[in-house]
């Protein structure tokens, strides 16, 4: 095992370029000593599917020229062509993914296609990944569909997770059982055994769909691996994670002992030096805790007093990650000053070409599918559509947050009686799962809107006979974080409320058990005119009927269902939306129905709205039809971040005296943070097409 390098011990420059790391060993470094081993881990994260290129961002990212910077920095790095002062003349490259290999929404359903293969393995092949993480999108469509992606990785490629438990889900278990799903991975590199431990975020199925895999609190069993390979020998040890925050990372890696670094995932952050080239409208991320800009690396400090490189590279196909590590036996004593990101570009001095296969066998296909989808219209809208998130989608009502959650009150109704329920009375849509992120303009919208609108297969379920207080426990659920943005703030049909955002915020736990009563819901009535909350007192009458997507009626974003039995009845939430536009809607969206800022669904104050009617189709058509029936799950993380690790964010380790050294000097006078938004895409097929679903169950998700 490495034993790394403690803080307390002294730092000797061997070069110009070179500051070693304080030593662990009773006899530190000896001056002008070099490392006898350089290891560069080339690395990405969350590449999501955005597979033709970055969102927005047409000149940058895609799979194609992703694939061809990562071959030449390979190639470059094994030769030693661009080595610096301070690196060893022995050398070798680690070429690892942190996870979210694909997400639900247009360019991922061209998979979903019959007979096409799964177009996101195949760029995994072509990138030839020594290892990766399991991310939480890969459980987006269920177990059985991330099991035959594992299924069609070619070559070495491991899949890496220690604390992460597949035995009850018969396929992922076959492909533990194949060697393609493990704890860790052992690496020869020029004659040097490297280690790759995987970690994933314990709260998994708060997230996304992960039916029977059960994800373990994730120190524990981390260290186990790590101590099983240091007892085998093995004195180099990377750890790939995928915790949704890189504050996270820095955490655990506060609790462990022997990592010699962490690549990162789930959090989407851009890490840079100063001189670092950035794709257009990205800027470098400010750490959660402390507000400052994200250094390559940041460093942690473990149970042992030794520093340990965290990085993180972006998303979506935009930079492939280059961190150069030196080690003197099996202790990392420096990090070149050349590591950092190398943004993916098709334009400029550091443009590159394409890869021809992946372009021929990834790019051309999934591009005729998207542009399909594009070219199809389904209605046409008098009005501007807000789906910006904040504020926006997770803050108030928007008229495109209406049109979501009409959807599932029209299929919910229409759908009813074929699946032997009752017909809801209200709608619920988590605003975390509407993802466009923006304003689709007046005009024509397309089959290809509706998936950026509703990326994910959640499945539209029906929730009979809730109790009107636990009804309004939900409603107090949907507000309790504001008026801070939050995926979990809902967009309703069927029924207008009015909230006091200064009243006591409603409390539950994991279970859906509220803990503390929320005050905050002060008058409910539903369409009809039936009054269930008056005065923030439940009114006593009969049970109601509610719809939602299968991810919040199985508990998502913490809604009190607890348990509630519900059944999908036949759609996903992105076919309900398509189908309320082109037949209950008869494609036209109109302004009276859904004008700007909303008909008054959701107020701030002590009096809802009183309902006209209008704007929530509930009559079912002469004939009631079914979408697909394959269910499917995805889900964003919950917008407060993750929760294993507590609420309180630990600061940077190594703004003061101690931090791991970059060779040449320490990182500086990085820019104003902010994480671009990621374009999700949609999880079920167009509306005129089938395809097989997965048995699990659904779920929906981000980052």
């Amino acid at each position: 095992m490495s034993r790394l390098v403690r803080a307390s011990a002294a730092v000797m420059l061997t070069s110009a370029f070179a500051v070693p790391l304080p030593h662990a060993a009773a006899e530190p470094t000896a001056p002008g000593a070099s490392p006898d081993f350089t290891l560069t881990i080339l690395h990405a994260n969350d590449p999501e599917s955005q597979l033709l290129s970055a969102a927005g961002q047409g000149g940058f990212g895609g799979a194609a020229r992703f694939t061809t910077l990562l071959d030449q920095l390979r190639d470059a790095e094994n030769s030693g062509a661009e080595a610096g002062d301070g690196e060893a003349d022995e050398r070798g490259v680690l070429t690892v993914n942190s996870g979210d290999m694909y997400l639900p929404g247009p360019e991922f359903a061209a998979s979903r296609e019959d007979g096409a293969p799964s177009y996101d393995a195949l760029a995994a092949n072509h990138a030839g990944y020594d290892a990766v993480s399991m991310g939480n999108h890969e459980f987006d469509f269920g177990p059985d569909v991330y099991a035959d992606f594992v299924d069609q990785l070619t070559g070495d490629t491991v899949v890496v997770a220690a604390n992460v438990d597949v035995s009850a889900e018969p396929d992922l278990a076959a492909q533990e059982a194949a060697g393609r799903i493990a704890p860790s991975t052992v690496v020869e590199v020029s004659g040097q055994k490297v280690a790759v431990v995987g970690a994933l975020y314990p709260p998994l199925a708060s997230i996304t769909s992960p039916r029977g895999v059960v994800v373990e609190d994730l120190v524990a069993p981390v260290q186990a691996e790590v101590d099983r390979l240091t007892d085998r020998g093995v004195d180099k040890i990377i750890m790939i994670s995928h915790l949704q925050n890189i504050a996270y990372e820095e955490r655990v890696a506060q609790e462990l002992t022997g990592v010699d670094a962490i690549v990162s995932g789930g959090g989407h952050e851009v890490m840079a030096d100063p001189d670092d080239a950035l794709v257009p409208g990205d800027e470098v991320t400010a750490h959660p805790g402390t507000g400052e800009p994200l250094a390559y690396p940041l460093v942690a400090t473990d149970t042992e007093g030794t520093q340990v490189p965290i990085v993180t590279a972006g998303s979506n196909y935009k930079y492939v990650g280059r961190l150069v590590v030196n080690f003197d036996g099996g202790d990392l004593v420096s990090v070149s000053d050349r590591s950092g990101p190398v943004r993916v570009s098709g334009t400029g001095d550091d443009a590159v070409s394409p890869h021809p296969e992946v372009e021929a066998q990834v790019t051309k296909p999934v591009s005729d599918y998207v542009a399909e989808l594009a070219e199809t219209e389904v209605a046409r809208s008098e009005v501007d559509l807000d789906g910006v998130q904040n504020p926006g989608v997770r803050t108030q009502e928007t008229n495109l947050g209406n049109l979501v959650a009409d959807g599932l009150l029209d299929t919910g109704v229409r759908n009813a009686e074929e699946y032997g329920v009752p017909a809801p009375q209200i709608g619920i849509q988590n605003g975390g799962g509407i993802r466009n992120a923006s304003v689709l303009p007046a005009g024509p919208l397309s089959s290809l809107d509706t998936y950026s609108v509703a990326p994910f297969a959640n499945q539209v379920a029906v929730v009979p006979n809730i109790p009107r207080s636990q009804v309004k426990e939900l409603l107090e659920q949907g507000v309790s974080a504001a008026p801070a943005a939050n995926g979990g703030f809902m967009q309703v049909a069927g029924v207008n409320f009015a909230y006091d955002p200064s009243r006591a915020a409603q409390v539950v736990d994991e279970e859906g058990t509220v803990t503390t009563p929320g005050e905050r819901v002060r008058n409910v009535i539903l369409h009809d005119g039936t009054v269930l909350v008056e005065d923030g007192g439940v009114v006593d009458g009969d049970p109601i009927t509610v719809v939602t997507n299968d991810f919040s009626a199985r508990g998502g974003d913490m809604y009190p269902f607890r348990g509630a039995d519900f059944t999908v009845v036949g759609a996903t939430y992105q076919i309900a939306l398509e189908r309320l536009l082109t037949d209950t809607l008869e494609g036209r969206v109109t302004e009276e129905a859904y004008p700007e800022g909303g008909s008054g669904r959701i107020v701030v104050g002590e009096e809802a709205t009183v309902p006209d009617g209008g704007g929530t189709p509930t009559d079912p058509p002469a004939e009631p039809t079914t979408g697909p029936t394959d269910p499917a799950e995805p889900t964003d993380p919950p917008s407060t971040g993750p929760t294993a690790p507590g609420d309180d964010k630990p600061g940077r380790p190594g703004d003061a005296d101690g931090a791991l050294p970059t060779t040449g000097g320490a990182l500086f006078g990085l820019v104003v943070a902010a994480v671009v938004a990621v374009c999700a895409g949609g999880a079920a097929l167009y509306l005129s097409r089938r395809r097989k679903g997965a048995d699990g169950a659904p779920a929906e998700l981000d980052s």
